[in-house]
């Protein structure tokens, strides 16, 4: 099976309908995108209300199995960037990393389906849970993680991944600057706060730059590694998901954002009552998963602390700086809420490269 960007057939748009704001498919869409693939004699389809709203997502169960029919959101159509992550997604999967498998199309068992101008992938479905929050999961997203790495160390493909990265990123501080317009009149206190994050931001690129990151080895990464792409069972990883982000970098990159993500707490809808620490346990047992399999150098370890506070800023810039919230929370409130977890990782970074050494 390949990843080709070649055509399927049809031209035009495909025909869409609407579930409130959550896209779905047409019965004739379905009806001829589902001919292109062999899986059996279907018993049901029914909706998977899961990930993008523009992304839709049927759960099919036929005499084969279950399988994930999905059609990509516009934007994320590129036949040559989904090649580019399928080629990655097949190759794995030829070493047994927990992924779902790609299902073939019936002619040229291709691992994608154009069809007017609209790309879709047919998935096998994995039953699994979200992430438990225990110490051994989070030593297995490590761990997973590390073998990712590991067996893609030496990858190539034909297809070119997108570029770019949450380190000393230009549009990180452009978003930045750009939050002052869209935040209410009312925030006052938005100016101090983002020059704080800007300042932050930048010295947190000029620490991990000094240890010497430009001139690391490159290869690819996930770069969107957190526990909503990720099914469990038994406190394991059993599949990990969405390879749209992967790209070349150094593989730091991809561990700093992973020990943020499995370590920051949040809370619910009210930000300010949220911790300002990290859960030091699950960012010590997510590192010592990777060492597992592959093992960090003390330089590597030293970035860790400035990587997290530059990844952190980048994430909440860019929903901010578009539409002034994050989700469903106050931008203004959001950011206050950074500044405090920016705040404890700066005063706290030697305890945690040293929490990584020991």
């Amino acid at each position: 099976m390949g990843a080709s960007p070649g055509h399927a057939g049809g031209s035009g748009t495909g025909q869409t309908r609407q579930t409130g704001q959550r896209e779905a498919f047409t019965a004739e869409e379905l009806a001829i995108v589902m001919s292109h693939f062999d899986i059996g004699v279907i018993d049901s389809i029914v909706d998977y209300p899961r990930g993008s709203r523009k992304a839709p997502k049927l759960l099919i169960v036929s005499e084969q199995g279950k399988f994930l029919l999905k059609r990509r959101a516009r934007g994320k159509d590129d036949p040559y960037k989904v090649a580019f992550a399928h080629a990655i997604q097949l190759y794995l999967a030829s070493k047994q990393f927990p992924l779902p498998h790609l299902v073939g199309t019936k002619k040229t068992n291709n691992s994608m389906l154009q069809w007017r101008n609209t790309v879709y992938e047919l998935f096998e479905y994995i039953p699994g849970q979200s992430y438990p929050q225990t110490l051994e999961a989070t030593f297995d997203s490590g761990r997973i993680l590390s073998l990712y790495h590991k067996l893609l160390q030496d990858f190539r493909s034909e297809w070119q991944p997108s570029g770019g990265s949450y380190h000393a990123a230009p549009s990180v501080e452009s978003g930045l600057k750009q939050i002052p317009a869209v935040l209410s009149a009312t925030d006052g206190d938005a100016m101090p706060l983002l020059r704080f994050l800007l300042d932050s931001y930048r010295h947190a690129a000029q620490m991990a730059d000094g240890q010497g990151l430009e001139n690391w080895p490159r290869q690819i990464v996930h770069a969107d590694w957190h526990p909503g792409n990720m099914l469990f069972r038994d406190n394991h990883v059993v599949a990990v998901i969405d390879y749209d982000s992967a790209r070349v970098l150094p593989r730091i990159i991809d561990i700093a954002n992973g020990a943020l993500q499995f370590s920051i707490i949040g809370g619910d809808e009210d930000v300010a009552k949220w911790t300002e620490y990290l859960d030091e346990s699950r960012y010590k047992r997510f590192l010592r998963g990777y060492d597992e399999v592959m093992l960090l150098s003390e330089a590597e370890i030293r970035t860790v602390p400035w990587l997290m506070i530059e990844a952190l800023i980048a994430e909440a810039v860019f929903p901010i700086a578009a539409t002034g919230a994050f989700g469903r929370m106050e931008g203004m409130a959001f950011l206050q809420m950074v500044q405090k977890k920016i705040a404890w990782m700066q005063r706290s970074a030697d305890k945690l490269v040293e929490l990584a050494s020991g």
